[in-house]
């Protein structure tokens, strides 16, 4: 039998001494892989109760569940356990809300390759969300046996993360594995997000010491990889603790992300509250902390143009959850007014 304790769980406080507790694995559509005192199962959602107009607490790989446990089918999930740490991105693909990533995690790593990976703007888009998430963030740059000058990129994504542990890694050497080792304790989660190509199954294996994942080649014209990962899996390693891998993705929406955004711009959350203007545009007004701190160079352009995108895009997703709210709210009182009429058909 499993020990749930072992995956994690800590919610001994929250549950039923009846209730049977288990860990989303994996998501396939409608059905889910799970562990529990049982073992690995298979799993759907009790619809009753999750198909009601309201998709906040939908399992992510990742979650805390109770179910009623099915020995001979697909056990029923019917409760998603309060998250500690959560990590979605917007609906970029026309529909509202916000696509659920992965749950219950203690460390987000970033990875970006020393080939032709490196982009210190999708550096500081992931590092905001990754903040936002509740998860600890950290930076691994992968494949430095392909770099002649891998300290000029750790010192580079150093000054864009301050605080941030940066770490360079070679999973054909294993310079900077043990260092990566060194943060991931027994029970405790990370997951590893990253664009197709990074090598993410790669240095799961090597940081697992054992061929848990498929790896492909990249193409050498672009450096791009192919998706060797193609759904989000969290996957326990012989050391007890677990990891999230995720599909590459090359291109991640802000989601409702502001206080993310002040911790991984830090530098630039300072000198906005010591502007001289509590309504200070920055673009003209006189004591502009911000315009200072670029004529003198201690504020990069690029990193402050940067930084006002991420949060003109995280304006827009406000504006969206705003309206994804109302409509949630009137999907709710159309079916209780549909629920009242059948009510009172049935009187007659």
């Amino acid at each position: 039998m499993i020990n749930i304790e072992d995956y994690g769980f800590e919610y001994k406080d929250v549950i039923e001494a009846s209730d049977i507790p288990a860990r989303i694995t994996a998501v396939h559509k409608e059905r889910y892989t799970m562990v529990c005192k049982y073992g690995e199962i298979k799993g759907i959602l009790k619809s009753g109760l999750y198909f009601n107009g309201s998709y906040a607490d939908f399992p992510a790989v990742g979650d805390f569940v109770l179910i009623n446990y099915n020995d001979k089918g697909d056990s029923l999930i019917i409760k998603t356990l309060p998250r500690k740490s959560y990590f979605t991105r917007s609906n970029n693909f026309g529909k509202l809300g916000e696509q659920a990533i992965a749950a219950n995690f203690d460390y987000v790593f970033i990875l970006m390759s020393l080939n032709k990976d490196f982009n210190i703007a999708r550096l500081e888009r992931y590092m905001a969300i990754a903040w936002q998430s509740g998860g600890i963030p950290g930076v691994i740059l992968t494949k430095a046996d392909l770099c002649q000058d891998a300290e000029s990129y750790v010192a580079e994504a150093e000054s864009s993360a301050p605080g941030v542990d940066v770490i360079s890694v070679s999973a054909l050497t294993r310079d900077g594995i043990d260092r990566i080792k060194s943060l991931l304790k027994p029970r405790k989660t990370a997951i590893f997000l990253g664009s197709s190509g990074v090598g993410k199954s790669t240095l799961i294996n090597c940081i697992a010491e054992e061929e848990l994942m498929k790896t492909g080649d990249i193409r050498q014209e672009d450096s791009k990889g192919r998706h060797t990962t193609t759904y989000r899996q969290l996957i326990m390693t012989k050391e007890k603790f677990m990891i999230i891998d995720t599909p590459g993705m090359r291109e991640i929406g802000l989601w409702d992300a502001m206080e993310g955004l002040s911790e991984a711009f830090l530098d630039i959350s300072a000198l906005e509250k010591s502007c001289r203007f509590s309504d200070c545009t920055h673009t003209k007004e006189p004591g502009c902390a911000i315009i200072e701190a670029l004529e003198n160079g201690s504020l990069s352009p690029d990193r402050w143009k940067n930084y006002q995108k991420l949060k003109n895009e995280n304006l827009r997703s406000e504006d969206k959850m705003a309206y994804l709210r109302m409509w949630r709210e009137k999907i709710r009182t159309m079916e209780k007014s549909q629920r009242h009429a059948y009510k009172n058909r049935n009187k007659r």
